[in-house]
């Protein structure tokens, strides 16, 4: 590989044009399968390194992609016109909240 390297431009133009355009295309698929190749060679060296912990690294990583979900908050404002809608008091204040407050209503009314 190195000879290929240092080739100067002399070198290369004992090459015929049907053997550079190849040379090029070689070179133009490593470089687009570079990023590719150096992920399977890290992909392969952690899946080796997990197995010397007695893991797989599907294992490891579905440990690590889990997201706790949070559950929803309870319920501190109650619509009086619609008791189904409910506000926790954190966020946005929904458009119900904001329209009995206008009209005159305090928050403590509108408390479940």
């Amino acid at each position: 590989m190195s000879d290929l390297v240092n080739m100067s431009v002399e070198e290369l133009s004992e090459y015929s044009i049907a053997e550079l355009k190849s040379l090029q295309k070689t070179v133009a698929k490593a470089i687009a399968t570079y990023d590719d190749r150096k992920k399977k060679a890290a992909l392969s060296e952690l899946e080796e390194k997990a197995k010397e912990l007695g893991f797989t690294l599907a294992e490891l990583t579905a440990v690590m992609g889990k997201k706790t979900i949070k559950p929803a908050g309870v319920a501190k404002y109650r619509n009086p016109e619609n008791p189904e809608q409910t506000w926790t008091g954190k966020g946005r204040r929904p458009a119900w909240f904001l329209a009995a407050i206008e009209a005159g209503k305090s928050a403590e009314d509108l408390a479940v």
